[in-house]
């Protein structure tokens, strides 16, 4: 039986919300699937690295990575996650509509990440 190398957990306000787990429960279960497979291949594979998973560059991003996730449609979603207390915690997840992140998102993350304790 092969070992987790990291433990995913979803990052939680302090009211108690799980933004990026309520985000994959408003998927259809085939893109909440492809989505759940990929963090899994990172769960027991970390660290891994391109195509699945994708470092951020530049001194404020260099501890967020992104999963990388090919939906029905030709669409993509993007899990933005750090690494906390050896678990991969999972900030930030949206559909891609560019092709840079959106800047959005990623300070989403960050602010996130700034919460972690």
């Amino acid at each position: 039986m092969t070992k987790k190398t990291v433990n995913v957990v979803f990052y939680r306000t302090a009211n108690g919300r799980e933004p990026v787990k309520d985000w994959l429960l408003k998927l259809d279960k085939e893109d909440r699937s492809a989505i759940g497979t990929d963090l899994k291949t990172v769960e027991y594979g970390w660290p891994l690295g391109m195509p699945l998973v994708r470092g951020f560059s530049g001194k404020a991003n260099s501890d967020l990575w992104e999963v990388r996730s090919d939906l029905s449609g030709g669409r993509i979603a993007r899990v933005i996650f750090t690494m906390f207390c050896g678990d991969m915690v999972l900030l930030n997840g949206f559909i891609k509509k560019t092709q840079k992140t959106p800047d959005q998102e990623l300070a989403k993350a960050r602010d996130r990440k700034k919460n972690l304790v």
